[in-house]
């Protein structure tokens, strides 16, 4: 028997029972409920064997000692219980609930709050206690849930005075001295496109040809680095924050709004400093040259993909609109196509992808969304900004210079294999499993019943990109040489590129590693936790919009199959449960290679993308909830009393899942 001691982090269920993942690497262990030995989801514990609990080839242990907490503050809603108040965390794979001892005066019974842990608890009689720390109103409230779920990710609403002082302090004009030895473009015809409720303008681009003919693609970049030096309070909340966290209507920034809408966004009819990357391309559209350059430019008008897209499908009235801007717009689009087709030669993939769209009143309330998918003009952007990325990237390499690379690793073999054992019985052939093998099957499964399934499926299998100072490449663009440069003002490590750039042009030593490798670690740390802030938000909203729904009957694809049910998603991307209690009477089973909920009978079958109506049975915005169950059935047979599940997700590489754990549901990735 092995009686060796391990350690790792912990990773709680709302069911009692958890996971740790080891730090040697290798499988998760599984730890049943008696056996935590008090630890709360995300701590870092010492855990051992123990056989008693071994369920097969299930590897199970128990936690023998807690070495560092996960959290030191939960957030939930406050209750009166026997005159006491307590705290009912909003997190179901937390304990409680929680007594409240003391501190902020201003918070009520009914309210969502945050507190600070005092004790832990463990054990019998010991009940984890905690001091207020903020309200943020009452819970039913869209405003308070929001609040609470920046809070958890620890991302600040606010400014700390010493940030806003110096952003104040910032001319809101160029300065005169910032002019030296830069590139005048203020006469060229350089222009942002971005959509209708941007504010703050990163990009812009510009289109020539050349004394022999060749086109010059230019895109020009906001030059934050000038105004965002290293060392400064900016640059410190800059590092600390990580990104910018954009929700419905609203958006967080990383950088105050005197600078991010302000000096540093590229606004038309006005002077702007910027990082220029110019592309000659030949009739291929294969880069032959390229230079960057310190610039200032002078946007020459602020387009949207509302607009240019109009124009570039036709749509009558669009060309008087962009009468000037039309013939370069075409011609932007004929390179952009060149550009796509060339990634696709060389192995990129190409996965659906979608967001939903919010709409929301002059109060801030939700009141429509629709499922929008990338526009012409979104094309050209994007094809744009990934090869002025990739320009950089290889400048900066060639250079010798280190440099905040975007990575993607190959998926994991393990993953692969799973991916050709789930495709292999709908008839589907992964091949080498390189990226030409999985277009294939994209390309192939494009149309087909089958088509979300297998986008999901392989989306499952790919890693996650990340920031780091090793050039291991990009998988999922297949290129060898990536970065990004193009977003300063809403990413930090665009910002350190920068500062790379601006050491090359100077040919200075410019960033150290070390400080450049612990600003990758912490980009790609906060770009997770805004990413899972921003979906949980998104689900408020659309949950708050649907509270006005609930009874109506909407069309529906199933967008998660897990053993307690189906996740599926509307028409216009709210989605939400149909528990398996709902579903026609049957024994049903669960394939997970496949991620099909099967019954008995043949026809009780549903797996990815299925069709079915559904009715809304129930919708809370404050929780981000939407259940749906079918056309007729009764309200009082439904089962929403009980707790809801938690909603399905990645498994930590390795996890083993024990009966009754959730089928991860479809996660959009990030390039």
């Amino acid at each position: 028997m092995d009686r060796r001691e391990y350690t790792g982090v912990f990773h709680a269920t709302q069911h009692g029972y958890g996971f740790v993942t080891p730090d040697e690497g290798g499988e998760d262990w599984f730890i049943p409920a008696r056996r935590t030995g008090g630890a709360w989801d995300g701590d870092r514990v010492v855990f051992v064997p123990c056989r008693e609990d071994q369920e097969g080839e299930r590897t199970a242990g128990k936690v023998v000692q807690v070495t560092q907490r996960g959290r030191s503050a939960v957030t939930g809603v406050l209750e009166r219980r026997e005159k006491k108040l307590w705290l009912i965390p909003g997190d179901p794979k937390l304990p409680g609930p929680i007594l409240i001892r003391g501190g902020a005066h201003t918070a009520a019974p009914g309210d969502r709050a945050a507190a600070a842990i005092v004790t832990y608890g463990y054990g019998m009689g010991q009940t984890p206690s905690a001091d207020l720390v903020e309200s943020f109103g009452a819970a039913h409230t869209l405003t308070s849930a929001v609040r609470a779920i920046l809070y958890d990710h620890r991302i600040p609403e606010n400014f700390p005075q010493g940030v806003l002082d110096q952003a104040m302090e910032t001319p809101d004009t160029v300065p005169p001295q910032a002019l030296e030895g830069r590139l005048d473009l203020r006469d060229a015809l350089v222009f942002t496109i971005d959509g209708d409720t941007a504010r703050d303008f990163d990009d812009a681009v510009s289109l020539e040809r050349d004394g022999a003919g060749r086109r010059v693609l230019g895109v020009h970049i906001a030059d934050v680095s000038w105004y965002v030096r290293p060392g400064s309070p900016l640059d410190g909340e800059a590092l600390a924050r990580g990104t910018s966290v954009y929700f419905a209507d609203r958006v967080v920034p990383m950088l105050p709004i005197p600078l991010s809408n302000g000096i540093c966004s590229l606004n038309p009819g006005v002077d702007r400093l910027a990082l220029s990357c110019f592309m000659t391309l030949d009739e291929k559209g294969e880069v032959v040259d390229s230079a960057l350059a310190r610039t200032v430019i002078r946007s020459a008008r602020r387009l949207t993909y509302r607009g240019c897209n109009a124009l570039l499908e036709g749509e009558k009235g669009a060309e008087e609109e962009l009468l000037r801007e039309a013939p370069v717009l075409r011609e932007m689009e004929d390179l952009a196509r060149q550009l796509r087709r060339r990634r696709r030669q060389r192995g990129s993939l190409f996965l659906e992808s979608s967001e939903v769209a919010i709409t929301c009143d002059e109060n801030g309330e939700p009141v429509a969304c629709a499922l929008r998918g990338p526009g012409r003009s979104e094309g050209i952007i994007e094809e744009f900004m990934l090869l002025a990325n990739e320009t950089v990237a290889a400048a900066l390499t060639r250079a010798g210079r280190p440099c905040v690379y975007r990575v993607h690793h190959k998926p994991d073999p393990d993953k692969l294999e799973a991916l050709r054992t789930a495709l292999n019985p709908l008839g589907y052939n992964l091949g080498a499993g390189d990226g030409f093998a999985l277009q294939r099957v994209l390309d192939r499964a494009q149309g087909q019943p089958e088509g979300p399934m297998i986008n999901t499926l392989v989306l499952r299998s790919q890693s996650k990109a990340m920031y780091s100072t090793q050039n291991d490449g990009h998988f999922g663009l297949a290129s060898r040489c990536y970065c990004h440069f193009t977003s300063p003002i809403r990413r930090y490590p665009d910002l350190l590129v920068h500062r790379q750039v601006h050491a090359l042009l100077d040919r200075e030593k410019g960033t150290a590693r070390d400080a450049l490798e612990e600003g990758a670690r912490q980009s790609t740390a906060r770009e997770l936790e805004a990413a899972a802030a921003q979906r949980e938000i998104e689900k408020c909203y659309l949950a708050r919009m649907m509270e006005g729904h609930v009874g109506e009957v909407f069309p529906a694809a199933v967008s998660g199959v897990t053993r307690f049910g189906l996740f599926l998603m509307l028409p216009n991307g709210v989605e939400g449960l149909l528990p398996v209690e709902c579903l026609p009477p049957d024994e049903y089973h669960l394939r997970e290679e496949t991620m099909t909920l099967e019954g008995r009978e043949a026809a009780h079958r549903y797996t990815l993308g299925a069709q079915l109506e559904v009715q809304v049975a129930a919708a809370v915005g404050a929780q981000g909830r939407v259940d749906f169950c079918l056309p007729g059935q009764r309200a009082e047979d439904l089962p929403y009393a009980r707790p809801r599940p938690e909603a399905p997700s990645p498994l930590p590489r390795g996890r083993r899942k024990p009966k009754g754990r959730p089928v991860p549901r479809r996660r959009r990735g990030r390039r």
